[in-house]
């Protein structure tokens, strides 16, 4: 008798647990850990409440600290790694020398969106050849013409002056990501004279035979 009374009970407590959790499904259940099944997704730039949220490191205890900052040595997704050399003499001339471009050749999709990157962040000082007369290079002074050094700078050091920027020019990593810049390094070899082209022209006509 009592076994069945047991039974009875616990069919009635399920019935009823059932019953409740089912009942409106705009108020379900009850959840355990609410932080591990909702995260708090906060966007980058979106303003926090200040009462609750600080950017203050020595405030964390009393508040939520939050930077809006990526975690120290991440990289998001699809980045390329971080480019480590440092902005000196010796990054400039040296060690920028020793990095490799990271990309395969351009395909010809690419090569149009590096293009067309350098023309919106490059060419408005350099010329959309590289030339040095681009719409405000008389206004800045000192632009250098891309095509007369490229051709001396290897591709580690012409994305260095990218990173770091050089004498007027500023730096281009905030506009541009690590493959954007790699991509242009690219184009801007596309600009150089062609080498047979430059031979051609270096001879003296008495250097030509003439048939």
């Amino acid at each position: 008798m009592k076994r069945i009374t047991y039974l009875s009970a616990i069919v009635i407590v399920t019935i009823i647990v059932t019953v409740s959790s089912c009942s409106s499904k705009r108020q379900p259940g009850k959840v355990y850990m609410p932080d591990m099944a909702y995260s708090r997704a906060y966007e980058t730039y979106a303003e926090h409440d200040s009462a609750k949220f600080t950017t203050d490191i020595a405030d964390a205890g009393h508040k939520i600290y939050y930077n809006s900052q990526p975690v120290n040595g991440t990289v998001k997704r699809g980045e390329l790694f971080p480019y480590t050399v440092p902005n000196d003499s010796n990054g400039l001339l040296n060690l920028s020398n020793l990095v490799k471009n990271p990309l395969p050749p351009l395909s010809k999709a690419d090569s149009a969106e590096a293009g067309r990157l350098f023309n919106i962040n490059c060419a408005v000082c350099h010329g959309a050849k590289g030339e040095a007369n681009g719409p405000v290079a008389a206004k800045i002074g000192g632009v250098k013409s891309i095509i007369a050094l490229s051709p001396t700078y290897s591709d580690g050091r012409i994305f260095h002056v990218m990173e770091y920027g050089q004498n007027n020019m500023g730096s281009y990593a905030s506009q541009l990501d690590r493959k954007q810049r790699w991509m242009i390094v690219q184009y801007i070899r596309t600009l150089e004279p062609k080498k047979e082209a430059t031979a051609t022209a270096a001879k003296p006509d008495s250097a030509i035979v003439k048939k």
